[in-house]
């Protein structure tokens, strides 16, 4: 579970009754989509031929251009996290940080969990001794692709939200 149970106002757009601008939205997108970009070669490493992850960020992409409804975003991130199942953890996990990506559209939260399984699937992609440090490099190189806009915003959420993701963010 990474969504918390109470949602927080300031992931939820003006127009349904949080605070969040349809501009920080876009940026949160973009951020997630280029998480999971970062981690997709593990994916198709494991899977080549299935293209719905990378769809997923794609589409992710283009919702912030106003090229997908958030209904169509809304269903990448369900075939995405469908090419998940079966695969090994690096490659799972991958899968599922693009269906979060895309899922942003739907629910601006998901840009945790983009970051999160990011951060999992480079973990489960090498050795125990080494996870530590590539989880912790992961979550550095993602922190330097947030912009400075929603900066503040995210890192809080990292330590907001921590405990449900893993304790990734640490």
């Amino acid at each position: 579970m990474i969504l918390p149970k109470e949602r927080d106002p300031r992931f939820i757009t003006i127009r349904r009754g949080g605070t969040l601008t349809d501009s920080y939205h876009h940026l949160l997108a973009l951020w997630a989509a280029n998480c999971a970009e970062h981690v997709l070669h593990l994916f198709e490493q494991a899977n080549s031929d299935d293209k719905r992850p990378r769809q997923a960020i794609e589409l992710a992409r283009a919702w912030v251009h106003g090229e997908l409804t958030v209904r169509q975003a809304h269903q990448a991130g369900f075939a995405s996290n469908a090419a998940a199942k079966g695969l090994p953890d690096a490659a799972k996990f991958a899968a599922l940080a693009a269906g979060q990506a895309v899922g942003v559209a739907h629910v601006a939260a998901h840009e945790l969990g983009a970051a999160a399984y990011a951060i999992r699937a480079v973990m489960a992609s090498v050795e125990e001794n080494e996870m530590d440090n590539v989880g912790r490099k992961e979550c550095q190189w993602q922190r330097d692709q947030l912009p400075d806009d929603i900066r503040a915003l995210v890192l809080d959420d990292q330590k907001l939200r921590n405990h449900l993701c893993w304790f990734v963010f640490n």
